[in-house]
């Protein structure tokens, strides 16, 4: 199979598909790898190291996308590149489609077969290709959190850890998934006052064992949330709904009641956000303050770290870009019922329940779509 390999445009996205290492498991499977030229650069991956791996080297993303059969991303295209995509042409990549749903027509217009990272499952009711950017993003959720409350930025000028004589930041945590409980260990590391709440008590049972008494849980009532909330410094919004919109668990209403100067970090944003006060943020200008309350909502947190991401999102995309492009996407998708779990659209239909709706859109089956 052809795969290509574009270099991102989302706004201080360093990110790459693929790594050189990646290119030369696919290039000895007898794959032909085509890399625009300086997607790897800014993260000390140049030209050079995918072409001693086997990878062509291509001029521009018009290349990529007109040769390859299989395009592997790590965010969702961009409007300019729509009209790139072709026909049957696999797509594979973060999309969050629920919360796009001009992403969402572009793909279904153009007729690809888009299979979301986010979406693909494994045998434990995980989420393979998403938990290695959750781990990343739940960890900096801290650091950005912690960096929200100097006073410089709008923050309240609380030290997360204190100091001997002064009390610790308050963090309150919604969500106990990978996210919550990598911003759980990072903030209890730090030693702040940590609160997490979810509505698994066998989960909140495993973070209260893992975590040694340090963080306080809660089953995630209404009640609950609120009091949490207002009682917090540091808010992290650590919610996912597979495939679907994430819910808005904090109204206007009670961020008028928040501390002035307490920080939100919403790291379910590429879904929504569970904040009703929510928008999307760039690394440029990461944050704004709302009713008193600093947000932090950037939609790609671990670009931040790109090098980092890069490797460990492409640990565990891999194995499925070998899959595919050994087997095809009809005969992959229909031997691993996990991998299926991640196609969104295909033929110009919406195949994925959540994604089809959140979108108010009509859901055709993946067998159907296989068929």
């Amino acid at each position: 199979m052809h795969i290509g390999v574009p270099r991102e445009i989302k706004q201080r996205e360093y990110r790459v598909g693929m790594t050189p290492a990646a290119v030369r498991e696919a290039v000895a499977h007898g794959h032909r790898v085509l890399v625009e030229t300086g997607a790897g650069a800014a993260i000390d991956m140049p030209d050079e190291l995918y072409r001693a791996a086997g990878a062509d080297i291509a001029p521009g993303a018009a290349a990529v996308y007109r040769d390859a059969e299989m395009v592997v991303k790590v965010k969702e295209p961009l409007a300019v590149e729509y009209p790139l995509l072709r026909p049957n042409q696999v797509l594979f990549t973060y999309l969050h489609l629920a919360a796009d749903p001009v992403q969402a027509k572009a793909l279904i217009q153009s007729n690809v077969i888009a299979i979301a990272y986010e979406t693909v499952t494994d045998a434990k009711n995980g989420l393979p290709l998403l938990a290695p950017m959750s781990e990343v993003a739940g960890r900096m959720a801290i650091q950005a959190g912690a960096r929200a409350l100097e006073i410089e930025i709008g923050g309240r000028g609380v030290l997360l850890g204190g100091v001997p004589g002064v009390a610790p930041a308050k963090v309150a945590i919604i969500g106990g998934g990978v996210v919550g409980s990598n911003a759980a260990r990072m903030a209890a590391g730090l030693q702040a006052h940590v609160t997490i709440l979810d509505q698994s008590l066998p989960r909140l049972a495993q973070l209260d064992s893992e975590l040694g008494g340090r963080v306080t849980t809660l089953y995630a009532t209404r009640e609950a949330i609120e009091a949490s909330v207002l009682d917090a410094d540091l808010v992290i919004g650590a919610v996912l709904v597979p495939g679907a919109a994430t819910p808005k668990l904090v109204d206007r209403a009670t961020l008028k009641r928040m501390k002035r100067g307490a920080v939100l970090v919403d790291v379910a944003i590429d879904q929504g956000g569970c904040f009703e006060t929510s928008r999307p943020t760039t690394h440029d200008a990461p944050t704004y303050i709302e009713e008193g309350i600093v947000h932090y909502c950037v939609a790609n947190m671990p670009g931040a770290v790109a090098r980092t991401s890069t490797f460990a999102l492409g640990n565990a995309t891999l194995p499925f870009v070998l899959a595919l492009a050994e087997q095809g996407w009809r005969r992959a998708l229909h031997r691993d019922r996990h991998l299926r779990a991640g196609l969104n659209i295909a033929g110009g239909k919406v195949t994925h329940p959540a994604v089809a709706q959140a979108l108010g859109l009509k859901f055709t089956h993946p067998e159907e779509a296989l068929s």
